[in-house]
């Protein structure tokens, strides 16, 4: 598109020189020469005032060669016969005597080629006896064509010029143009090749910025939709593993027999199957997705009041100590219920599956003013290499386990601008931290707030 504006801009261009520049380069042509045949007639009319008073041929002789054509050898003057007398012919007649003759007869000025080059002007003058005499005046063809050829070399680098100048205008016209739309057509090959992260630059013409806007929205809501489908498998897949780890526990009182190790083999491949599409689930999500909208907030109280009432049956079988604190109180989360809840599962589901039954845990809320800290604690033997345990989060796990627990706490922690932390616990154990912001003062890091780019120095005092 971009040579086909060029063409068309250079075909326009050219006829719209050649238009003018043509005739204008004739017009100076004819000028010149009714420049030349002009300045010829007043030369020939010097020579008038002589022949009316006189015929004699020394006289004009004289009065020939005292004008500049005469000196230049380029006037000629015949003179019939009169009285009787023989025809007088002053200086170098180059027309013939038929053209002569001619303008005598007609009585006007007239012009005729000359061989060898040039014109010849024939001026008929009025003799005192009422003959005619012709006045001729040699015109060379340079005179005739003086500043043309200029003319036509100006005129010809006028319209090269405009041509030149149209093409690279719409050579720039067309680039902007056509880069748009090019960003455009590369970023939906990107697209439909499955690099999500293709965008186009809003810029160019209005069409193309409204088309590059539409793109835009539709490649995030590809983005989200598809990362909304990964999380939403994975983390179902994931809640599975809380009923998984009561069967798992409740399997272990079965005892001995044949249906007991039926039934504990059947849940330990459920449980493998669940993991495997965990790890696929987690490969495939795209890693711009969040967790949870700040525009989605629940009770956290509730919600850890609700998630305790179902992990106490279990606590209570296995003979767990249990100890709730700071949930009498509504503690509003800008986080979805969902998401919240499915965090405290992973939470909870690890201190069921990685502790010695009996061994006791509490969940604690503190409300910061900027920001909620809600800390699981429980008195196992703890976590030897916490950062591993943070970064088997991220990269799925190399010791049996999926990984996605903690990566689905921190997902939730970090879609307000928090973080989480492992430590140790007053209880002796593992305890995590999960630190949830309230107000956009936190998101950007500012305040304190600890993330993975800039680490908030406000955990002291919390806590073991």
């Amino acid at each position: 598109m971009r040579w086909a504006l060029v063409k068309v801009c250079l075909a326009v261009t050219a006829m719209v020189v050649v238009a003018f520049a043509v005739p204008l380069g004739l017009v100076v042509q004819e000028m010149a020469s009714d420049r030349a045949f002009s300045n010829a007639e007043r030369q020939a009319a010097t020579i008038g005032p002589t022949l009316s008073i006189t015929t004699d041929p020394v006289q004009l002789r004289k009065a020939v060669e005292s004008t500049q054509m005469g000196a230049a050898q380029r006037m000629a003057v015949h003179v019939p016969a009169v009285g009787g007398g023989a025809p007088v012919e002053i200086g170098t007649g180059r027309a013939g005597a038929h053209a002569v003759e001619e303008t005598r007869r007609m009585g006007r000025a007239m012009t005729a080629r000359v061989a060898g080059g040039g014109s010849a002007l024939l001026q008929p003058t009025a003799l005192g006896s009422g003959d005619i005499a012709v006045v001729e005046i040699f015109v060379p063809e340079s005179e005739v064509s003086n500043g043309v050829a200029t003319a036509w070399l100006v005129l010809a680098g006028v319209g090269l010029a405009l041509i030149v100048g149209s093409v690279a205008v719409a050579d720039r016209l067309g680039a902007r143009l056509v880069r748009p739309a090019e960003r455009l057509a590369d970023a939906a090959h990107q697209l439909g090749e499955g690099r999500l992260g293709a965008r186009v630059p809003e810029d160019g013409p209005k069409e193309l910025r409204s088309a590059a806007v539409a793109f835009n929205s539709m490649a995030d809501q590809v983005v989200e939709l598809l990362a909304n489908e990964r999380e939403l498998a994975a983390d179902l897949s994931h809640r599975l593993r809380t009923p998984l780890t009561v069967l798992r526990l409740n399997t272990a009182s079965l005892g001995d027999g044949p249906a007991a190790e039926q039934t504990r083999a059947a849940v330990e491949q459920l449980e493998r199957e669940v993991d495997t599409i965990i790890r696929t689930a987690r490969e495939q999500r795209a890693p711009a997705s969040a967790a949870g909208g700040a525009g989605a907030g629940c009770d956290a109280s509730e919600v850890i009041r609700d998630r305790m009432a179902f992990w106490s049956a279990l606590a209570e079988d296995e003979g767990r100590e249990v100890r709730l604190a700071g949930v009498d109180r509504t503690v509003r989360l800008p986080v979805a219920r969902p998401e919240l809840a499915a965090a405290l599962d992973a939470l909870l589901g690890n201190v069921f599956r990685h502790t010695p039954e009996g061994t006791p845990f509490a969940v604690d809320v503190h409300d910061a003013g900027d920001a909620v800290i809600v800390l699981v604690s429980d008195a196992g033997p703890g976590i030897a290499d916490p950062d591993a345990a943070l970064r088997r989060g991220n990269d799925g796990g190399r010791d049996g386990s999926t990984g996605l627990g903690l990566d689905i706490v921190r997902r939730v922690a970090e879609s307000t601008g928090g973080d989480v932390r492992i430590g140790r616990s007053m209880l002796g154990g593992t305890e995590v931290r999960v630190w949830i912001a309230l107000d956009d003062r936190a998101r950007g890091g500012g305040g304190g707030v600890r993330t993975r780019r800039g680490r908030r120095k406000r955990w002291g005092g919390l806590g073991g």
